[in-house]
């Protein structure tokens, strides 16, 4: 039986998709943000359940406040075998860390398949939780991601990405105008993009699942 609910995190509402296991409890299989990329519509048949949600909800605030660096939840992606693969090898990422789309492919052994990898990464169904984030371009860029690159800016900043520079930023994000209309520099960009999580979780703080 699949079970949802919503969580508010400083990036947005998130939705979370379980499914019942046969001892009752919540097999994690999807995590999903607003105007998602590959997101699902709720399905009338899911069964809207907060409590169910409510470790996942946990570790997530912590996660937002920074003080868990992993998770520790049971999960349930639905994918192909490749696409598991790839998914298994990017919850390896550590925190505050990244790596290249050619990286993560030598990793899971088919060095060269940048692309079809790249297309595991945009699937992975379990957002945060499984870090797709933390893939970025061979020139550090942060290039696409399905809950929007903003999101992925703001998720490692928030982690303090190494390989997140200031020029990677700036060239990743849609051009920001200054106040007059100019366009913002490189410094201001990052500003804006490292800044949102902080303004949000202030004036929200965590939020049960809900």
């Amino acid at each position: 039986m699949t079970v949802h609910a919503f969580h508010t995190t400083p990036i947005g509402r998130l939705l979370l998709v379980g499914e019942r296991d046969r001892a009752g409890g919540i097999r994690l299989a999807g995590i999903y943000m607003e105007q998602h990329r590959h997101g699902p519509e709720v399905d009338p048949s899911w069964a809207k359940d907060a409590a169910a949600f409510g470790e996942v909800a946990r570790q997530l605030d912590e996660y937002f406040d920074g003080s868990r660096t992993t998770f520790d939840l049971p999960l349930a992606p639905a994918g192909t075998p490749f696409q598991r693969r790839v998914w298994d090898e990017l919850a390896r990422i550590p925190r505050g860390t990244t790596v290249t789309y050619g990286e993560l492919a030598a990793r899971v052994g088919h060095p060269g398949a940048s692309r079809a990898v790249g297309a595991a990464v945009g699937r992975n169904p379990i957002s945060i939780v499984v870090p797709c984030h933390r893939v970025v371009g061979a020139d550090a860029t942060l290039t696409g991601y399905a809950g929007g690159v903003e999101r992925k800016a703001s998720l490692l900043a928030l982690e303090g990405a190494r390989a997140t520079s200031e020029a990677a930023i700036a060239a990743s994000t849609p051009p920001l105008r200054a106040a007059g209309g100019r366009r913002a520099g490189a410094a201001s960009a990052t500003s804006a993009a490292t800044s949102t999580i902080w303004r949000a979780s202030r004036r929200h703080g965590p939020q049960a699942a809900r």
